[in-house]
């Protein structure tokens, strides 16, 4: 194995191991004010211990099975239902917190249909159906999917899927990723209780404990993508990512859909020739994403939209199976910038030059100032674009001419393919490798990373976690991630109302004269 470069193949069942215990060296760059695993010690202390045996013989807590069932941590291209029918989940609904079924708007295709949009019930068990009296509920007509931990294998109506078969990991492994994962809301834009001991606490403990939480955050992404990997290879789990990071909150269950399609090892023969396969990725991509329709009443600069659907009339029979349906995606409410035609094409330039993965690690390797590695990281990310490129002068393929420029990728979003995406798939790889020089310089380059601007989500937070003290911390951005996880960890789970959240007092002892076993006790 070259020691410069990563491993390009998916790792096995060992080196998932090493992805999800990470050594001792990966952890905040912090000053000896406060011990470097306060905040790990803190968190522990907040929940009761979990310990899961394989053995365990009842269900798993139904909490579990929901943010199983939320985050898809499942083998997705190998689901069957309890009839023995596959079953492809396009969409897994969005969470209800109010009565009634516990996901919403699912889309899911089983073999041999059309997608269907539905409920999905999740029960302990497949008695709960009858036990909890949903049968015959008005409430559930629309359930379209029972979901459960075990089925013996017979068919049920509604459809049946258990989970534990269909699990990415073993669940003993999976089981503090369940605790730790920030199961509820945001809380309201109000200060919290903390918000006043982070404010006089110095400024140094503020930033320490956010780089500890924040590596908690890198920690948990790196496991994730190591877990990937093992089902569908380094180039497959980068994929997944990035399609994923173009979805933001809103799309990212069907971007994340076509990164399964349509990634790596899916060959373009373009009707268009190999001079244009830009154009045959872009056609193929808004194509299967339910996207490009026939060209009718002549739009403004409709050259382009003829020209994307050339291409696809010629391959679409091919893909009929597996387009998405419209309903899959959220437009209201998104940004111009961030429409997903537009983060579509992107991608089509990502696929089309084939060599993202040699780009990050050629970029991980060269010798970048903290200050210049956002910059570096967008001339890989952003492909150059020809002054009459479409995407450039267009929001939409329906829109007209913009009266400016506008870039693919916006700054915003480098940094946060940087911190959620890009380096912790490539912190993965070098662990799994053990190359200690590369997780090191993928850790200064996380911790230094700068700040991008903040969004409606992260302004929410500050504000709960920060008041309106004014305390300005240093522009990086690591420290917003460990405001992200100290939210998730923390504020989600005991409300607007900070019932029963031990984080206030464990940060007001910081200042306090460190006793014997008291917290803050790791103070030096």
């Amino acid at each position: 194995m070259n020691p410069n470069r990563p491993p390009s193949s998916a790792p096995n069942a060992a080196d998932g191991s090493t992805v999800a215990h990470l050594p001792t060296s990966l952890a905040s760059p912090a000053t000896p004010a406060l011990d470097r695993g306060l905040y790990v010690k803190w968190l522990r202390r907040s929940r009761p211990s979990v310990t899961f045996h394989e053995s365990s013989e009842g269900p798993v807590p139904e909490r579990w099975l929901q943010q199983i069932w939320r985050h898809q941590r499942l083998r997705r291209d190998a689901l069957h239902l309890a009839d023995g029918r596959t079953v492809q989940v396009l969409h897994p609904g969005f969470w209800n917190r109010q009565a009634g079924p516990d996901f919403r708007g699912a889309v899911v295709q089983f073999e041999g249909g059309s997608p269907i949009s539905g409920d999905v019930e999740i029960d302990r068990t497949e008695s709960g159906w009858r036990s909890h009296r949903h049968a015959g509920n008005p409430a559930y007509s629309r359930v379209i999917l029972h979901v459960v931990w075990r089925a013996a294998p017979l068919p049920r109506d509604p459809p049946l899927l258990a989970l534990e078969p269909h699990l990415d990991t073993a669940l003993t492994e999976l089981s503090g990723w369940l605790e730790e994962e920030a199961p509820g809301l945001l809380p309201a834009s109000v200060p919290g209780r903390c918000s006043r001991p982070l404010a006089t606490i110095p400024i140094d403990i503020s930033v320490e404990l956010l780089e500890q939480a924040a590596a908690l955050r890198l920690h948990r992404k790196t496991t994730e993508f190591g877990i990937r990997a093992r089902h569908v290879g380094w180039e497959g789990a980068l994929w997944e990512g990035l399609m994923t990071g173009l979805g933001y909150r809103h799309n990212v269950w069907p971007m994340r859909r076509l990164a399964e399609l349509l990634g790596p090892g899916r060959p373009m023969e373009s009707s268009l020739g190999n001079d244009n396969l830009v154009l045959g990725w872009e056609a193929r991509l808004l194509g299967v994403a339910g996207m490009l329709s026939e060209p009718g009443r002549t739009p403004p600069d409709s050259a382009h939209v003829r020209t994307l659907w050339d291409a696809w009339w010629h391959e679409r029979a091919v893909w009929a199976g597996h387009t998405l349906p419209g309903s899959v995606w959220k437009l209201a409410g998104v940004r111009p910038a961030n429409h997903p035609q537009r983060r579509l094409a992107l991608a089509a330039r990502w696929m089309a030059r084939g060599t993202i993965v040699d780009d990050l690690t050629d970029w991980l390797q060269a010798e970048v100032a903290p200050s210049a590695g956002a910059n570096e990281l967008r001339t890989v990310l952003e492909p150059e674009e020809m002054e009459d490129s479409f995407w450039k002068w267009h929001w939409t393929l329906r829109s007209g001419r913009c009266a400016q420029p506008q870039p693919l990728l916006g700054d915003g979003r480098v940094t946060d393919l940087a911190v959620n995406i890009v380096l912790p798939w490539l912190l993965a790889r070098a662990l799994a490798g053990e190359n200690q020089s590369l997780v090191a310089e993928i850790q200064r380059r996380y911790f230094s990373w700068p700040a991008a601007e903040e969004n409606a989500v992260l302004r929410k937070i500050r504000q709960r976690l920060m008041g309106q003290s004014g305390r300005q911390l240093p522009h990086r951005a690591a420290l917003q991630q460990g405001l992200m996880r100290i939210s998730g960890d923390f504020c989600e789970p005991s409300g607007a109302l900070c019932s029963g959240c031990t984080f206030p007092d464990l940060v007001a002892a910081t200042q306090q004269p460190p006793t014997h076993g008291a917290p803050g006790s790791g103070r030096m």
